[in-house]
């Protein structure tokens, strides 16, 4: 596919401007760092004044590994207010809770409702389930301490952007079967659900400068120890391989028609719609993956955020 040719002229100057090495993932470190770099020079969202920004600690059951979750707390938060629980992206090799920074504070500060970031572990160094079993901890934590944050447990929606978008599917999933937490909602942004890379998107969409086949299949192999593709997949680790979605929270799904996710982000909404699941599906042409971020005063990414933004008030907030 010629991307070039169909970015419009904003998004097509960002996506000259990337480094032709940006997912070189044969050097994880050194990719980890171009990608830190990259999002340090990406166009900022909002101020976020009165939004205050903390770090805990928690650890799972039984003695469990410890996990780091960020607050992200608005002034005034009133007493029993919703709540969004995130999972950054980063193609399960990449990225950490900072990249979001920006996004998370603008979200408590413009719906006035506590927001939570979890740092999970990153594959290779942490394959599955040990980044899903980290965001549960950190999930079932925040509904725990519902009371001393100031936070309804029943009104907690769970969100994410790209492998984020994957983890939050699947642990929704997760919970629905372990019973423990109850999700109210959501928010799959352009999520990574596949691990199988046979669809007509993911085959199409092999560009050096934006997330792509090879680096794909690379975070997926990360993940599942070299099986990507394999016939016993878990549904937990790639939420696509699910039968029955039934008893899912509701759910907001977005993606770029330039995306490689594109085709089994549709075929996800598509089965949560069939399971009685009530879903919202946003498709924005001319997007690619992550450009909303990249971008984000482009009039694309302005309606893209407003969008979200409006879901997310519309399931917590009205």
């Amino acid at each position: 596919m010629d991307l070039p040719s169909r970015l419009d002229e904003r998004h097509l100057a960002v996506y000259r401007a990337l480094p032709g090495d940006i997912l070189d993932l044969t050097d994880l470190p050194s990719a980890r760092a171009r990608l830190a770099a990259l999002w340090r020079s990406a166009d900022p969202v909002a101020p976020h004044l009165g939004v205050t920004i903390e770090d805990r600690i928690t650890s799972g059951s039984g003695g469990g590994s410890e996990v780091m979750v960020r607050l992200y707390r608005p002034a005034s938060l009133a007493a029993s207010a919703p709540a969004l629980y995130w999972i950054h992206g980063g193609g399960l090799v990449l990225g950490d809770v900072s990249m979001d920074d920006d996004a998370c504070a603008s979200i408590a500060h413009e719906l006035r409702i506590l927001v939570v970031s979890v740092a999970y572990r990153l594959a290779p160094e942490a394959p599955f389930p040990q980044p899903l079993e980290d965001c549960y901890t950190g999930l079932r934590w925040l509904a725990r301490s519902a009371p001393e944050l100031r936070v309804d447990p029943a009104q907690i929606a769970v969100g994410g952007a790209s492998a984020g978008g994957g983890l939050a599917a699947a642990l929704c999933l997760l919970a629905r079967d372990r019973n423990e937490v109850t999700p109210a909602f959501q928010l799959l942004v352009y999520p990574m659900l596949d691990d199988r890379n046979v669809t007509p998107s993911s085959l199409a969409i092999r560009d050096p400068k934006i997330w792509n086949r090879e680096a794909n299949i690379v975070g997926w192999n990360a993940y599942l120890d070299g099986r990507a593709g394999a016939e016993d997949v878990s549904p937990y680790a790639a939420p696509a391989r699910a039968v029955d979605l039934s008893g899912l929270p509701p759910a907001y799904i977005n993606v770029g028609d330039l995306d490689l996710f594109f085709d089994e982000d549709i075929a996800y909404a598509q089965q949560l719609n069939r399971s009685g699941v009530p879903v919202e599906l946003h498709v924005y042409p001319g997007a690619f993956h992550g450009s909303n971020n990249f971008v984000s005063r482009s009039r694309l990414a302005e309606r893209w955020t407003q969008d979200e933004r409006d879901a997310l008030r519309r399931a917590l907030c009205d």
